[in-house]
């Protein structure tokens, strides 16, 4: 029986490992330099919105074994891709669009890494509840996000960098916890060949 590809699976969690560790870089970048002008903001979140989006699309068809850290990456890769063309062409008019999106698509992100966290104890992963913590608080972070408790421009920039830097940690945990890559995996559905007996 021929054995199913593991390129894919193989791609999705080095780029959702990289694209995570973006995040937290930018968070880190953001919390510490809060003056940085609009522009670069814009255009770093959108190019790495529509690059996590591709690799959100290629972690869903990948078809991985457990089925756990892509399982809502169709949906949630097209939002990303598409919020991060419109921040990446219209950066310097959409400051307030920015954060609002980020932090819907934040927000959304902890919801569904919170039902991942229970399916991940059902499956008995031992981390399941280092996921649960990480998503609940990433969840709460979009939420502030959104609502802006504060006008000011340079805690606004830090409140977007913590909410990377929660959001790359979580994704980090969600694919170093859930994705397991077996070299020899078979496909989901057998194939088999049946001859009629006459």
């Amino acid at each position: 029986m021929k054995m199913r590809s593991v390129t894919p699976m193989r791609i999705a969690k080095t780029g959702y490992i990289i694209i995570s560790a973006v995040f937290c870089i930018a968070g880190i970048l953001f919390i510490a330099r809060p003056e940085l002008s609009v522009k670069i903001i814009g255009r770093g979140l959108g190019i790495a919105m529509i690059l996590f989006g591709c690799i959100r699309l290629v972690g869903y068809f990948s078809r991985d074994l457990f089925r756990l850290a892509f399982q809502y990456d169709l949906e949630f890769g097209i939002l990303l891709i598409a919020l991060g063309v419109i921040v990446f062409i219209r950066s310097p008019n959409v400051m307030n669009f920015i954060f609002i999106a980020l932090g819907i698509a934040i927000l959304a992100d902890g919801l569904f890494k919170v039902q991942i966290a229970m399916d991940s104890k059902r499956f008995g992963i031992a981390a399941w509840w280092l996921i649960l913590l990480l998503a609940v608080l990433t969840g709460f972070v979009g939420l502030l996000l959104v609502f802006r408790p504060v006008e000011s421009a340079h805690v606004l920039t830090m409140l977007l960098g913590v909410s990377l830097l929660a959001e790359g940690i979580l994704n980090l945990c969600v694919v170093v916890s859930t994705v397991k890559i077996v070299k020899h995996q078979r496909p989901d559905v057998i194939e088999s060949e049946f001859r009629e007996i006459q």
